[in-house]
């Protein structure tokens, strides 16, 4: 049998995206296209008193415009249908859609769209969340009792009676920013009508193929049927691609064309500034904590307060709050714990799934809170951290064992050993501290570590699952596999492992297998392409059906054809009183160490070296997984050091990346050091755990602990610009 599993293979869609052959959403052409523009509302609260879209109609080359009255069921969301498509009577942010355009080219469709007409009354506007959430706020969706999306609270033991048992106390708040997705490509697609069967097309990236049909059919008054899911190649996803954005406005248009007799696709692409105002970015959070530990380093209470920024609609604030709620204790053993978290509605851009979905901001609270803890004791923070870090069968706050491999102590003790820590007879030690600059003391060298853990799948209760379809053909020997799979394939390798996976469990050379996938036509449900669940719930499925196919092929079935429909152990949700649950089905672990330096003349901060060590059970494909926890580590240090997402009273002030900045090969840190430790997990495909999140979770705290270790002054929120470094060293 030809092994595929643990091999670096060529992800199968590199040379076509390299070479340029490979279509994106904003690649795709078709004859006979019209264009479409939006009118976004561009003010954060208003009432919508009158549309007056005469002029915008009598544009020479417009073909329609279409309003909220042309929408069948004029609501949509992931979670609730708490938006509308087109707003009809009040907008609530920015972004907010209100009117389309649709012309002979884009240039007609934007001079039309600017002669749209609509008189306003503007309304109080509520950006703070802290404020949204208290009972007597302004109301936001008058069919809300209040503006709390969600809330959860965690009960474990009595933290008063483990605060008179600390001897030393520690409080903080704390905030973390939005964070923009930044996609290679905006959001962009085609929509047009099949002219054999009638049904609604629509081709744009996505990262659920079944429920954007779902959604898309909902908002269009339509049977899922009558509506197909084509996903071209994405430019980008990272969570935010759950969320619709163009899809049911551009399979609107293209069904209200149809009925007036006019079959013609219809075609957008937002331009960056759209992208950044139009759709959802990450949670900021508010903290408040107070952390307790004996003299001896237990620690014995942890009392969190968490507030997390909504935006104006729900999107994904439920799931990213559960999983931050979770995180805020850290990867610890504590007896004592108090947390009460919620997600209110602002009037700023929604908030959504963006890599990690929560477990970032919990974690940054939880390693700085420990940092804070490790100087009060005047201990050394990994001494501290290994004191109390979970093993297996300890108990977390939600007073169930992690499941599956509870790691996350051999990680961390690798991080810290590469990092040049040491396990001595008086505990762990720094025994290789970086090199400071002698020639230049302005020059502050600073290292700092930080762990944590994040889950594999949705959680909570959601019953994870996953399809997947094999085909053996051929007639003595097996000439061809194919694989059918909805994943999507958001950059990150996903269609390659499953080919791999597909081989392993037919026993065929992975040349021999094929894929077919990105079309909702194909069968049953996949799931997202999200959540660190693809590995997992795909290749379990992959696996399951091709060993059924096998079994048939072996039986002297031929072609031998079988389905699969992989469903991970249950979990639940938090019991409300207490927050007991099993939250999640597995769980990746990891650890991080950031060596860098601050200039503490200019404020700029430059990472020598990022060591990171991560548990993923198996690596499928050692190569793709050195390259999701590294670009996942870039993409944090861009959070955490420059990205600065600036908005004031609901408006955007960084709609464009040359005042958002991201970064770019000269941020790239000068050493990475990538370990892959791997302790299977019990119920992964080949012992396999999600990985393309695992590092988004530690490399914030890592940061913010070493500009502690270089410059002695804590930062309690970040992007660290050099402006706020400067500040924060009071020098300016």
């Amino acid at each position: 049998m030809t092994k595929t599993i643990g091999k670096s293979i060529r992800r199968v869609d590199a040379r076509g995206k390299v070479i340029g052959e490979t279509l994106y959403s904003g690649d795709i052409t078709m004859p006979n296209m019209a264009y479409m523009k939006i009118l976004f509302a561009r003010r954060p609260h208003a009432l919508i008193k009158h549309i007056d879209t005469s002029a915008a109609e009598a544009t020479e080359g417009v073909i329609a415009v279409f309003t909220a009255e042309d929408v069948p069921m004029n609501e949509y969301g992931l979670q609730i249908p708490d938006q509308p498509v087109l707003c009809d009577k009040v907008v609530r942010f920015v972004g907010d859609q209100v009117a389309l355009v649709v012309a002979e080219s884009e240039k007609i469709a934007a001079q039309a769209r600017a002669k749209i007409i609509v008189d306003y009354e503007d309304l109080p506007v509520v950006t703070d969340p802290r404020e949204s959430a208290k009972a007597d706020a302004l109301l936001l969706h008058a069919d809300k009792e209040s503006n709390i999306v969600q809330a959860h609270q965690i009960r474990k033991g009595d933290v008063e009676t483990g605060f008179a048992e600390a001897d030393v106390i520690v409080k903080a708040e704390m905030q973390t920013p939005f964070q923009e997705h930044a996609y290679l490509q905006p959001e962009a697609g085609v929509a047009y009508i099949d002219e054999d069967d009638g049904r609604v097309v629509v081709m744009a990236g996505g990262q659920w193929l079944k429920d954007e049909q779902h959604q898309v059919a909902h908002a269009l008054g339509l049977s899922v049927e009558k509506v197909r899911i084509l996903h071209p190649a994405i430019g980008g996803a990272f969570g935010g691609r759950e969320d619709i954005s163009v899809q049911i406005v551009l399979g609107l248009a293209a069904m209200r064309l149809h009925e007036r007799g006019i079959n013609r696709p219809v075609k957008i692409i937002w331009s960056r500034e759209e992208s950044i105002i139009g759709h959802s970015k990450r949670h900021p959070f508010y903290f408040k904590a107070r952390w307790g530990a004996t003299k001896d380093g237990n620690i014995v209470a942890a009392e969190i307060d968490a507030t997390s920024d909504a935006g104006a609609y729900m999107y994904t604030s439920n799931k990213v709050l559960g999983n931050a709620t979770l995180m805020v204790a850290g990867p610890y053993e504590i007896p004592n714990v108090k947390v009460d978290t919620r997600s209110a509605y602002t009037n700023n851009i929604p908030t959504g799934a963006l890599r990690g979905f929560g477990a970032p901001q919990g974690a940054f609270l939880a390693e700085m809170m420990i940092g804070k803890l490790a100087e009060a004791l005047d201990m050394d923070p990994v001494e501290l951290r290994m004191k109390n870090i979970l093993h297996e069968g300890s108990l977390m706050s939600v007073q169930t064992p992690l499941t599956g491999n509870a790691t996350i102590d051999k990680v961390a003790e690798r991080c810290a050993e590469e990092a040049g820590w040491e396990n001595t007879k008086n505990g762990w030690m720094l025994t290789q501290e970086p090199k400071a600059d002698e020639e230049n003391p302005h020059l502050k060298r600073g290292i700092g570590f930080a762990c944590g853990f994040k889950n594999t799948g949705f959680s909570f209760g959601y019953q994870e699952n996953s399809w997947a379809k094999v085909e053996m053909h051929g007639d003595t020997e097996v000439e061809r596999v194919v694989v059918h799979h909805g994943a999507a394939e958001v950059g990150q390798g996903t269609h390659t492992v499953i080919m791999q996976a597909a081989a392993e469990a037919t026993g065929v050379s992975f040349d021999k297998v094929e894929f077919i996938g990105e079309d909702s036509d194909l069968g049953g449900d996949s799931g997202s392409s999200s959540a660190s669940r693809m590995t997992f719930m795909a290749l379990n499925s992959v696996k399951g059906a091709g060993e059924r196919a096998l079994a048939k092929w072996q039986d002297e079935e031929h072609p031998a054809i079988a389905e699969y429909k992989y469903l991970a152990p249950k979990t639940t949700p938090y019991e409300p009183e207490t927050g007991k649950s099993t939250p999640n089905v597995a769980y990746g672990h990891c650890a991080q160490v950031a060596d860098l330096e601050v200039d503490t003349e200019t404020g700029h901060i430059h990472i020598h070296n990022m060591i990171s060590t991560s548990d993923l059970g198996k690596a499928i494909n050692p190569q793709q997984v050195v390259g999701q926890i590294e670009g996942g580590t870039l993409q944090m240090i861009g959070h955490t050091l420059m990205e600065d997402f600036i908005h004031n009273d609901g408006y955007v002030q960084t709609a464009e990346l040359s005042t958002y900045l991201i970064p770019t090969v000269l941020d790239i840190p000068t050493n990475f050091k990538t370990v892959i430790v791997e302790y299977g997990d019990p119920n992964g495909p080949w012992g396999a755990r999600g990985v393309g999140e695992m590092m988004t979770v530690p490399t914030s705290a890592a940061i913010v602990a070493a500009v502690h270790d270089a410059t002695g002054v804590w930062f309690h929120e970040f992007p660290l610009t050099p402006e706020r470094v400067l500040r924060g060293l009071g020098k300016i």
